[in-house]
C-alpha cells in the first residue's frame, strides 16, 4: 500500500505540486478543521520538497492566536470560523514562512460544534500571496452540509488544494 490517503487527494496534490514547481512557487497551509490533512497529501507527492515550505495545524483558537498571530479582538468579534480569521490565518501563515502563497481553512467538521450560522460542514478558506495588496481578500465560505467528520474534511482539503493552484 503506498498511501492511505484517497485517490482523489492524493491526485490534486500531484497537481499541486507540479504546477508550483514549474513556476518555481513554495506553499504553506494554516489549517484547523482538516487538522494536517492538506499536509499530509503534499508531502505525500515525491518531490514536494521543492515546493513545500512550511505547514501550521492551529486546532485551537490560542493556537491560531500564538502560531499565526490572529487578533484576539478578530476572534472575538467574528468567531473562529469567519472570513476574518481564516485571512488572518493565511497572513500569519506567509509571515511566519517564507512561501510565497498560503492557504488557510478553518470551519465545523462536526458531528458536535455547529450552530444555527455556522452549522457542521461550514468551512472558511483564504489565500494569500507574498507581495499581494492585503485589501485583495481571496477567501470564501462553502457550506458542504453534514457529510460526516471525513467527509466534510475531505472536501474541505480538497478546496484548499484547488486554491493553491496558480
Amino acid at each position: 500500500m503506498d498511501t492511505i490517503l484517497p485517490p482523489e487527494l492524493v491526485e490534486a496534490a500531484r497537481r499541486v505540486i507540479a504546477a508550483n514547481a514549474a513556476i518555481g512557487r513554495k506553499v504553506t497551509v494554516a489549517e484547523s478543521c482538516t487538522g494536517g490533512l492538506v499536509a499530509a497529501a503534499l508531502t505525500e507527492i515525491p518531490g514536494s520538497s521543492a515546493v513545500m515550505e512550511a505547514a501550521f495545524v492551529t486546532y485551537s483558537n490560542e493556537a491560531k492566536l500564538d502560531l499565526l498571530n490572529v487578533s484576539s479582538d478578530v476572534m472575538e468579534t467574528f468567531g473562529a470560523v469567519s472570513i476574518a480569521i481564516a485571512w488572518s490565518m493565511a497572513q500569519g501563515a506567509l509571515e511566519a514562512s517564507n512561501a510565497d502563497v498560503a492557504v488557510a481553512i478553518t470551519g465545523v467538521a462536526g458531528p458536535d460544534g455547529g450552530s444555527i450560522k455556522k452549522p457542521v460542514g461550514t468551512v472558511v478558506f483564504a489565500r494569500a500571496e507574498r507581495g499581494g495588496d492585503p485589501a485583495d481578500i481571496h477567501a470564501e465560505r462553502k457550506d458542504y452540509g453534514d457529510l460526516g467528520r471525513g467527509g466534510v474534511r475531505l472536501q474541505a482539503a480538497l478546496c484548499a488544494l484547488e486554491l493553491l493552484l496558480p
